[in-house]
Parts: structure tokens; sequence; C-alpha cells
């Protein structure tokens, strides 16, 4: 028997046109390097029989938040994103570097028990980011053999300096304590991304760095322009939320005399490397600009509808060429890191937005974002994303006895519209099956629960002061949030009327 060579035999297998087969996939050295009939495979290889199995391509999770999987369950309903990011601190304050290595752990299980075997990682740090919080985050996904993009989410400005608007209008007391939190220095959270980037002891296969300076406005043109020579440098993906909120597009128009992917692009930031997630507030000539650079957007549908932010417009941005990738966001904004979940309602929202049916989004797309769209925005294209030879052999593996495929029709459309992560039965990545027939491989489950579970608490006693605090100042966020909703803006994203002036 070849002893490196492996053969996954008998899978109806997800074919490049969306048809299923029964198959034999050949691994060798964690890469696939044949796909051929049931049974026409090397006899003399070691073999997993995948008979009763449908198997698909890993599906690529192109934005999440380590930071807040300790804080699930703890974003309140009915609110928008600048409520959010005003309670951020007390969601993700005090935590250890045992807590971040926790952090990554959960994510990175909960991904794949739900069919994800890539992901990119905004984990944050306040008030800059540390060698040995990055190394813990890295070092999870390692632990449990998920393939990561590991990018440290940097600022020089916090969210209230962000909005002068917002200052502006709080009382002085209130202000004052807004005005009590400050981000690291800006040059010298650069200077350590940098050494760590210099420096980089993974695999850079399987956990790669990235730099994500958070959202455009909260930082400097100085800070952006050196991010983007840090990651021009060092070969980073630079990944950043764009025009997320409709607050963030007319602060952007007001402050720059232009869209904020216009100020980008005129400081030299978006090429290939370049992806923004939400992407929501653009224009035409926003999307031209993404197309013109070989950007990517990041479509994260269940975030967009969970904090109101509205509708991204991807048919229109695949038109322009735009590359398009999938995400779920972090644990406690969606609730979940389900990327069948994001499938199912990135193709759904799209049918508000367009009367004419051929418009929509349908299960190709779907399942292109998930992929190969996650694989070109990370920078694995051509090594991940499809069941074919000279790709990575990260598969997933659904019970065809599972009620999910019973009875079977078209496995492309009960995948995207019928699979919520239940049927996940195995998953390999880089030929090696870190779940088997639904019990983990590589992390005791039970002992990650009990830390889990104690971190949390011990985590929500910690920063209830910090809770505290941004319930002092949601009022004034919340007003401030209300104001802009009457503003004018030249594209409209949302399925309802802008609120009156009065409201």
């Amino acid at each position: 028997m070849t002893s490196d060579l492996l053969v996954v035999g008998g899978g109806l297998v997800l074919t490049l046109d969306l048809s299923a087969r029964k198959q034999d996939i050949v691994v060798q050295g964690g890469t696939i390097v044949d796909v051929v009939p049931t049974g026409a495979g090397p006899v003399d290889a070691r073999r997993i029989d995948a008979a009763d199995r449908a198997i698909i391509p890993g599906l690529v999770n192109a934005h999440v938040h380590g930071h807040g999987n300790l804080a699930k369950g703890l974003v309140e309903d009915r609110w928008p994103l600048e409520l959010f990011l005003n309670a951020l601190p007390g969601l993700s304050g005090h935590q250890t570097v045992q807590d971040k290595h926790l952090n990554g752990l959960l994510g990175a299980v909960e991904m794949v028990r739900k069919g994800c075997t890539t992901a990119c990682d905004l984990f944050a740090e306040f008030p800059a980011p540390s060698l040995d919080g990055i190394t813990a985050v890295a070092q999870a996904y390692a632990d449990v053999g998920v393939r990561a993009v590991v990018a440290p989410m940097v600022a020089d400005r916090t969210f209230y300096r962000a909005y002068p608007a917002l200052l502006d209008q709080m009382p002085l007391d209130l202000r004052n304590e807004a005005l009590s939190l400050v981000m690291g220095e800006g040059s010298l959270i650069l200077d350590r991304i940098e050494a760590i980037a210099s420096n980089w002891r993974f695999d850079r296969d399987r956990i790669r760095l990235g730099i994500a300076p958070s959202i455009p406005l909260h930082c400097s043109d100085a800070f952006l322009s050196r991010c983007g020579e840090i990651a021009r440098q060092y070969g980073l993906v630079l990944h950043t939320h764009l025009a997320e909120s409709k607050v963030q597009a007319v602060t952007g128009q007001g402050r720059y005399g232009v869209t904020l992917t216009a100020h980008l692009d005129r400081l030299g930031v978006i090429g290939p490397n370049f992806s923004a997630v939400h992407a929501i507030w653009l224009d035409d000539d926003d999307m031209r600009r993404l197309a013109d650079r070989g950007a990517s957007a990041v479509h994260a549908p269940g975030s967009n509808l969970r904090f109101g932010s509205g509708l991204a417009q991807i048919r229109q941005m695949m038109d322009h060429g735009v590359n398009v990738a999938l995400a779920t966001d972090a644990a406690n904004t969606s609730d979940h890191l389900n990327m069948f979940e994001a499938m199912r309602f990135g193709v759904s929202v799209s049918t508000v937005l367009s009367a004419d049916h051929r418009r929509w989004l349908g299960k190709a797309d779907a399942l292109g974002m998930a992929t190969g769209g996650g694989a070109r925005a990370l920078g694995f294209e051509g090594q991940i994303g499809r069941i074919a030879p000279g790709y990575k052999a990260d598969l997933v593996f659904l019970d065809l006895g599972h009620i999910n495929y019973t009875p079977l029709g078209n496995l492309a459309h009960q995948v995207v519209f019928g699979e919520n992560g239940a049927a996940v039965d195995s998953v390999m990545i880089d030929g090696l099956l870190v779940m088997d027939r639904g019990r983990m491989t590589t992390v005791d489950e039970a002992k990650l629960r009990r830390e889990a579970n104690a971190a949390a608490e011990r985590l929500r006693e910690a920063n209830t002061p910090l809770r505290e605090r941004s319930h002092r100042l949601q009022p004034a966020v919340a007003a401030f949030c209300r104001s802009f909703a009457c503003r004018a803006y030249h594209v409209h994203r949302l399925a309802c009327d802008p609120l009156p002036s009065s409201a």
C-alpha cells in the first residue's frame, strides 16, 4: 500500500458544473491529484469509504471576528451597527491571552461543524494588537486544523472620535467619558504589525497574517496609507469594513468630498489584495473602482440584516466584474458562524432587489461566493474552493441519510436552500480528517466547553463597568443614528423610506 496516497471513495461529489457524480477523490500530501469514476482510483492506497456521503468543497468564511466568540448572546436586538460599536468594549474587554486562544478555538470548531474549512478572522485587541494575542489566535486555528487568515483589526481613532457630530451632541459629562477612551499610537501599532509580519512563524499555506484597518473613518489617512504599504511589502490581505452603514457613507462623503471607496482609491489602498466587507452603500463608480483594481467585496447578509445596515447590491457588483466572497460576520453579531445560512440569506435577499427574476442570485452564485470567491479574496485562489486536481483536499462530507437529503433531488440546490449544518458528518482539511463521523479529532470539545463557559462568566463580571459606561452613552448614540437615517445620500440601500427629519 502506498502510505501517503489516500482515496476518498464512492462519494457523491459536487462537480464544477454543480452536477453530482459518484467519484473517487485521490489525495496525496494533502492535495487532490485526481478525481476519477468510482472504482478507478489506485487500489494500493489507504481508503475512506464515502459511499453514503455527498462531498462538497470546504466553505470559505471571508469575514469573522474571533474576539466575539465568548460574547455570544450578549448583543441586544434592535441595535444598529453604531450601538453595537458603542457596546463593543463591554462585550470583549479584559481578555487574557488564554481567552484569546479560547475564542479562536470556539470559532474554529463551530465553523468546522458547519462545513467551513477556511476563515478570515479580524481579531481585535484594545487598545492595540499584541504579538502574544495574535499568536494565540493563530495557534488556535492551527490547533483545530482550520486554514485561516488572521488579520488584526487596527485603527488610530476610537469610534467616538471618528464621528465629531456624535461628540458635539453629547452633554459635556458624557463627551468627556467618551473621550476618555483612546487607541494606541498609530505608528506604534503598525510598527508592531510590521514586526510580526517579518517574523511570522506559522506555515503560510495554512495560517497567514493579514491587516485590517477597521473602518476607514476610524483611521487617519496616514494610517490607512501605511497599512497599504505594509500589505504590499509583506504580501498581506488588506481587509476593511467599507460603507457598511448610512452613517459611514454620509460622514465619509462630508469629510472627504467623495465616497469612502473613492477616497481609499485616492490613497492607493485598493488593489488585488484588498477586500471590503459589507460594501452596502456603494454607487456604480465605487463598484467600477473595485473591479478595475482587482479587489473583492465580501457579502455578509446575516449581519447586514441583523443591524439594519442595508441591502448590498451583489448582482450589480458582479455585473461590474467585482469578485464577491461570502461571510457570516461575528458569532456575536449575526449570532452564528454558519455559512450554509449565509448562502441561503445571500440568495434570498437578492429577490427583493429586482423585479426581474433573472437578476436574482441563485445556487451557483451562492456556492461560488462561498468557495472560489472567498479563496480569491483571501489570497488562496487556485489552491482551495474546488474539488479538482491541484487543489487542497479541503472537503466536507454530508450524510445522505439525513432528513435534509431525504429524498435527494438536486444536491447543489439542497446544499444552498436546505442545509443548516446538521448533515455535516466529516470534514477534511489538507487531507486530514479534523472531524470524523461527528467527532472532532483535534480538540477535546468537552474541555473546551468547560473552559469557555468559565471564561465567559468571568468576563461578563469583569466587563460590568464597561457595559455600564456604554449604557450611559447609548441614548446619545441612538439619537445620532436616527439623525443620519433622514439625511440625503445619492444611493438608497434600505427596504424602507428614509425617516422624516422630525423623527
